[in-house]
């Protein structure tokens, strides 16, 4: 201990004269590169290594060179700034084809210049941060510029942090911690300067010294990280405002989605792709901003994560089971599946993804099951980003990239689908390899009530296989029971407290989480594997890839039959459905929710050929047919045959150009087109479920009579109407954002009739 101690002191006693204006170098730099931070997304990785470097080679060359010798030490500074910026630019060889006559002077300039061409744009980002770096280091000379510099540095990442998706919590602890460190160094430095006789004392006795600003230092730190985390109480300033103008403001979830528990029985949210399933409830509004646009030559729902574990609240991920089998993603390597599919016909689906947005998600998503990766943000690149992997069991392309906190802009992948076979599938049992994956995906907590199940043996008491016991309960839950994002909860007892329980006995209405929760729970208590499963619907296609129909604007059947297109899928899109597995088919996927269509590929039906009638080799059958009508003899009769067939041609062309189908052809449709003819449609759907429209009534007078039957609607309704009404009446086109977003409004109503 005494050796310990006469460490301590002779190497307090021995530090440099200088040792506060080096430490200062250093943390400056230390707080620079942290700060940076809030350019993720903007910059290449390698772009923050060089910066990181240079600045850290900078305080190296001032620690080791005279602080007299200036203009030498920014000479290296410089070079070394050069240096790490060629290293982490990677520079490739220059090759030049120069004649043999031409001069080496003039060959070495074009070598260099090669070299110094590709060292853009990263030098300048290099040598900016090293400007700022020495300007900073002479310019923080008293405690008060000290605090200016790190509440700037703090203020920077927080408002970033706020208003954009990048991550940057981690970056504020560390200019808070090093700010502590740097006060403190500058008490300690003034108590030197002011009171010599006083530091010297202390420095007999380090432990002292060092002890108490450690462990404040270590609580301060120690209280952050072990703080729950809770969502806030209060908006910002900024918020409180723009809402108050009637503006909306993003909010940016990524990973930053507060796992805290909420009460999400009585909360509403907008619409999008879910970060926390442990607790599942509440209600939701759409947002029909944009999240992706995906080119593909089959239309499919866009798979994402897949959750086994229900608590009876929601859903959540084993750790100790699950992801357990993580396989490195090549480019072009062919995906290792755990099922054999050796029963099943598959189906090759090429996608390109473009992300709309800045959101951070755990998964790429894909039709499923993705089978190979051809390219991440770069088709030329050779190799694909280290932070992908293959989870197996899940069939999950799987997104790690913590330390940058960023998410791919653009992507390519391949699918094959399984070939939905039904009669196959009737003779397949469902069960896995492996029993104990398969109790895996059989769990159910203890405290399911027994109703459930009773409910889930009796639907499917008459069937006789397993898929048309999946078939029965994924019906009954389709037909059964209504669709709505805004669930009634005054229509719960407080006699169960079981998720699926409520929806199946009280509640009765839900969203898609509440009907693929229940199928995947029904499942598993009659003994079929499932899992539940989220992602997105297709999407929409864009008007111009719309097949024209003679009734009007196309319905979502109606879009090109193989499904090829660009589709635009939006938050609103968000989805659930249900997996169960099927030996020697795979995991097949069930649509339970009212409302929507699994986009399934089926093997093609080959019609049977008609017989033809034969005739004799020169026989004209027309011909012959008007030479018997005629007798041969009676001309007139066959002219006036011709005119009547040419009139009646004539009056058809006529009609055929009154209609949309007609019209399609030599136009686009309008925004406003679309939003008419969606509410004609919509109409109709209203007087075939008995709500008349009176002769005398408006469409507005109408729809106030008919709102009080559905008080769900009446937001909805209005709407519809007063986009109708600009629509019809105005001058203004509306965009295909605002139809995009009618149309899925009409859905919602239509599937509440």
């Amino acid at each position: 201990m005494s050796l310990l101690l006469t460490l301590c002191r002779t190497a307090i006693i021995k530090v440099t004269p200088n040792w506060y204006t080096k430490l200062s170098q250093l943390f400056i730099a230390l707080m620079l590169i942290h700060t940076i931070r809030i350019f993720e997304g903007f910059w290449w990785s390698e772009t923050f290594y060089a910066v990181s470097f240079t600045l850290l080679f900078a305080v190296a060359a001032d620690w080791l060179l005279p602080r007299s010798m200036q203009a030498l030490r920014i000479g290296v500074q410089l070079l070394l700034a050069l240096g790490a910026t060629a290293y982490f630019a990677d520079l490739k060889k220059v090759i030049l084809t120069v004649p043999d006559q031409e001069n080496r002077l003039g060959d070495l300039f074009r070598t260099l210049w090669g070299y110094a061409e590709q060292l853009q744009p990263f030098i300048w980002i290099s040598g900016a941060l090293l400007v700022v770096y020495i300007l900073f280091d002479r310019w923080i000379t008293t405690r008060t510029r000290l605090f200016g510099f790190i509440s700037v540095n703090i203020l920077v990442l927080t408002i970033a942090d706020s208003f954009t998706p990048i991550w940057l919590w981690d970056e504020v602890a560390w200019i808070v911690f090093l700010g502590l460190l740097w006060l403190v160094a500058n008490h300690l430095h003034k108590l030197a300067s002011h009171h010599p006789n006083s530091w010297k004392e202390l420095t007999e006795y380090p432990l002292q010294l060092l002890m108490p600003i450690v462990i404040v230092l270590s609580v301060l730190m120690t209280a952050g990280i072990l703080m729950p985390t809770v969502s806030p109480i209060i908006q910002d300033p900024y918020t409180m405002w723009k809402e108050s103008k009637g503006e909306t403001v993003n909010v940016f979830l990524g990973d930053k989605g507060i796992a805290a528990p909420v009460d999400v029985s009585s909360s509403n949210t907008k619409s999008g792709y879910g970060r926390d399933d442990s607790e599942l409830g509440g209600g939701f509004d759409f947002d029909y901003s944009p999240v992706m646009t995906i080119t593909t030559n089959h239309r499919s729902y866009w798979r994402g994560e897949t959750k086994t574990e229900y608590t009876g609240a929601g859903w959540t991920v084993n750790d100790e089971s699950e992801r357990n089998r993580l396989a490195s993603v090549g480019k072009d390597w062919e995906l290792p599946l755990i099922e054999g599919r050796e029963k099943a016909e598959t189906m090759k689906v090429d996608q390109q993804v473009r992300m709309a947005n800045n959101n951070i998600y755990p998964v790429l998503f894909g039709a499923s099951p993705i089978t190979a990766v051809h390219w991440v943000d770069d088709p030329d690149a050779s190799v694909l980003p280290k932070s992908l992997k293959w989870a197996v069991n899940e069939q999950e392309l799987i997104w790690s990239d913590k330390p940058l906190r960023r998410y791919p802009q653009s992507y390519a992948v391949t699918s094959e689908v399984t070939v939905l076979d039904e009669e196959g599938l009737r003779n397949a049992e469902a069960e896995l390899p492996d029993p104990a994956e398969t109790k895996q995906y059989l769990q159910l907590p203890s405290s399911l009530p027994g109703r459930v199940r009773s409910l889930a043996v009796s639907l499917t008491a008459s069937a006789v296989n397993d898929y048309d016991k999946a078939k029965l309960i994924e019906t009954y839950l389709r037909q059964n029971f209504i669709y709505t994002n805004e669930p009634d909860k005054s229509r719960l007892t407080g006699d169960s407290k079981d998720f699926v329980d409520q929806f199946l006995f009280e509640l009765k209405e839900g969203y898609c989480d509440y009907f693929s929760t229940a199928m995947a729970v029904m499942s598993r208590s009659i003994g079929l594997p499932a899992r539940w499963v989220k992602g997105f619907a297709p999407g929409v296609l864009p008007a111009s890839e719309y097949v024209p129909s003679a009734g009007g604007i196309p319905s979502e059947a109606e879009l090109n039959p193989d499904g090829a297109g660009t589709y635009t899928v939006r938050n609103s899109d968000a989805h659930s459905w249900v997996e169960i597995y099927f030996d020697g088919y795979g995991w097949i996927p069930f649509e339970p929710t009212a409302g929507f269509t699994f986009p399934y590929s089926v093997t093609e039906v080959q019609q049977e050929a008609l017989p033809t009638p034969t005739a004799a080799p020169d026989t004209d059958p027309v011909q012959e047919e008007v030479t018997e009508s005629t007798g041969g003899s009676h001309p007139a009769l066959l002219w006036g045959t011709v005119s009547a067939s040419v009139l009646a041609l004539i009056v058809l062309v006529l009609i055929l150009l009154r209609t949309p189908w007609f019209r399609s052809k030599y136009r686009a449709y309008s925004g406003n087109d679309r939003i008419v003819w969606e509410t004609e449609k919509l109409l109709r759907l209203c007087r075939r479920k008995g709500y008349e429209r009176e002769e005398h009534e408006t469409l507005r007078e109408a729809i106030q009579r008919w709102s009080p039957s559905h008080h769900r609607l009446n937001k909805l309704l209005r709407e519809v109407l007063d986009e109708f009404e600009r629509a019809k009446y105005s001058s203004v086109q509306a965009s295909s954002f605002e139809t995009d977003g009618f149309i899925l409004k009409i859905k919602a109503i239509k599937e509440e009739l």
